[in-house]
């Protein structure tokens, strides 16, 4: 009888194999899980990035377009009627150049390039008390110089996308200010077309859809621009849209403006008749 010896291999355990072959797997989809998101979260970021200075650069164009629109007007031939309209006492720059006791006073009106940018019938003033006046007729709602998210005629652009309210006020006087820096060599200090007046123009342009341009039953277009006025930012248009989440660029320029239409033009080196005008520089 032969002696034969049997030995005894230990058995893997199948239900152990299975269960690290499962951790393995898990492991594996949550690594994948996890960079799924994290490119997700990338692109996500990117294209907020992207949406971002797509609205900075629209809201920027749409408020520079307007102080340019200014500037070139009043720059143009004194004979133009939009020259006419913003130098007449009841315009965006005369009604401060002829009436020195509105020098308070702030001038607001939406600007509408699609026509003649600047309706004298359609402004507001507002008064350092609180209230306005109309450049219409009183109490007529057509005649506000605010903007109105709800008029198709107030936007920028027939796309609705943007808007741009201008409010114009005299820059207060400062302490540092040349003495008569602002009077034209050669005129007579008497009179108003000798002098410049400088203004504070700030053109804030908003995108409507993103939010509604008010906080609780205050509209933010009929708040001030001049921020020294308020003792809350919140009270400034500006600050006011910023609070109801609106997205909005605030452009802001001080301009000096002389009333041009009401001086004698030189001619021949200063040979004329009438008004003394300005000498050549050399």
């Amino acid at each position: 009888m032969s002696d034969i010896q049997q030995y005894h291999y230990p058995k893997s355990s199948v239900s152990t194999q299975q269960g690290a072959v499962l951790i393995v797997v898990l492991l594996f989809l949550i690594l994948i899980i996890l960079a799924g998101v994290i490119a997700v979260k990338q692109s996500t970021t990117n294209l907020r990035l992207a949406t971002s200075d797509q609205i900075n650069a629209l809201l920027l164009q749409s408020a520079d377009n307007a102080n340019q629109s200014i500037e070139q007007s009043i720059n143009s031939d004194s004979e133009s009627e939009i020259y006419q309209d913003m130098m007449s006492r009841t315009g965006v720059f005369g009604y401060f150049i002829l009436d020195p006791d509105n020098i308070e006073h702030e001038y607001v009106f939406c600007f509408r390039p699609r026509g003649q940018f600047f309706d004298i019938k359609k402004t507001t003033i507002m008064l350092p008390g609180g209230g306005t006046v109309l450049g219409g007729k009183v109490g007529d709602e057509a005649a506000k110089g605010y903007c109105d998210i709800s008029k198709p005629a107030d936007y920028v652009s027939e796309r609705n996308a943007s808007m741009t309210q201008v409010n114009i006020s005299l820059t207060p006087p400062n302490a540092n200010d040349e003495a008569f820096s602002n009077y034209t060599i050669g005129q007579d200090s008497a009179e108003i077309a000798s002098q410049a007046f400088t203004f504070d123009i700030n053109s804030t342009a908003i995108l409507p859809a993103y939010a509604d341009a008010k906080v609780g039953t205050k509209n933010c277009f009929e708040q001030t621009s001049r921020v020294r006025s308020v003792t809350d930012s919140d009270n400034t248009i500006g600050g006011c849209m910023a609070k109801a989440g609106v997205p909005s660029t605030i452009v802001y320029e001080q301009a000096n403006v002389e009333n041009l239409s009401l001086r004698t033009k030189c001619v021949d080196f200063g040979k004329g008749s009438g008004k003394l005008c300005t000498l050549p520089s050399s």
